[in-house]
C-alpha cells in the first residue's frame, strides 16, 4: 500500500507550472492590448498614401478588381486610424511582385507636385507618370498632359485643388476617368465623349475647386497614352 500524499510531487510539479502559465498569459494580454493601441494611432497623409500605392500595385498585378481598387482607395483617403488602413490590406502580401516594366530609362518618381501661385506650372511631352499627381493653382494655372506621356502603373490618382485658379489635364479620348470632389463657385467636368476603351490606364481625378475650375480634356490632335 503506498505511502499517503503519493500524489504530492504531481500537484508540487502543478504549482510550479501556474507562475509560468500566468505569465504567458499577461504577455499574451498585454501583447493584444499593445495591437489595440497601436490600432487606434491617427494616421498621416504619408501613411494613407503607402496604402493607395500598395493597392495600385495589387491591381497592377491582378489581384484587385479595378472596382475594388476604387472602394479601397476611398476607403484608404478616408481613413483616421491605423486600424483602418490595417483592415484594407489584410488579404494582400505585404510585399505584391515587381511592377509591370517601365519604358526603357524612365524611373517614375514617387509623387509629382504641381503648384502655380500667380503663375504658370505645366507637365508635358514624354515624362514618366507617378501613380500620384497632386496639383495645385492658386491664382494661377496648372496643366498636366498625360497623352504623350510613360505610364508606369494602370491607376493613377491625381489631386487636384483649384482656388481662383485652373488644373487642366490632357487625356486622350477614351480614357477611363474617375471625377469626384467638389466645386464652390467654380467647376469640375469632364469634356471626354464616347465609351471608354478597354485595356486603358484608370485615371481617378479628386478635386477642389473654389471660385476655380478642374477640367479633363482631349488634346488638340487624337493621340493614344497605351
Amino acid at each position: 500500500m503506498g505511502r499517503p500524499g503519493g500524489g504530492r510531487p504531481i500537484l508540487r510539479q502543478l504549482g510550479r507550472d501556474r507562475p509560468a502559465a500566468r505569465h504567458a498569459v499577461t504577455l499574451d494580454f498585454m501583447e493584444r492590448e499593445r495591437h489595440d493601441d497601436t490600432d487606434r494611432l491617427r494616421v498621416s497623409d504619408r501613411e494613407r498614401e503607402e496604402v493607395v500605392e500598395l493597392l495600385g500595385r495589387a491591381t497592377a498585378e491582378g489581384r484587385l478588381t479595378l472596382d475594388e481598387y476604387t472602394e479601397r482607395a476611398g476607403a484608404a483617403h478616408a481613413a483616421q486610424t491605423r486600424g483602418e488602413l490595417a483592415r484594407l490590406t489584410t488579404d494582400l502580401p505585404d510585399a505584391p511582385g515587381r511592377p509591370p516594366a517601365r519604358p526603357a530609362g524612365a524611373l517614375a518618381p514617387a509623387a509629382e507636385k504641381l503648384l502655380a501661385v500667380f503663375g504658370n506650372d505645366v507637365r508635358k511631352g514624354g515624362w514618366s507618370v507617378p501613380d500620384r499627381i497632386d496639383a495645385r493653382a492658386v491664382f494661377g494655372d496648372c496643366r498636366i498632359e498625360l497623352h504623350e506621356a510613360q505610364l508606369p502603373r494602370q491607376v493613377i490618382t491625381i489631386e487636384a485643388e483649384a482656388i481662383f485658379g485652373n488644373v487642366t489635364i490632357v487625356v486622350p479620348e477614351g480614357t477611363d476617368v474617375r471625377l469626384t470632389g467638389s466645386a464652390i463657385f467654380g467647376d469640375k467636368k469632364s469634356k471626354l465623349s464616347g465609351p471608354v476603351t478597354p485595356g486603358g490606364p484608370v485615371l481617378e481625378v479628386r478635386c477642389r475647386a473654389i471660385f476655380g475650375d478642374v477640367v479633363v480634356r482631349p488634346p488638340r490632335k487624337g493621340k493614344r497614352w497605351w
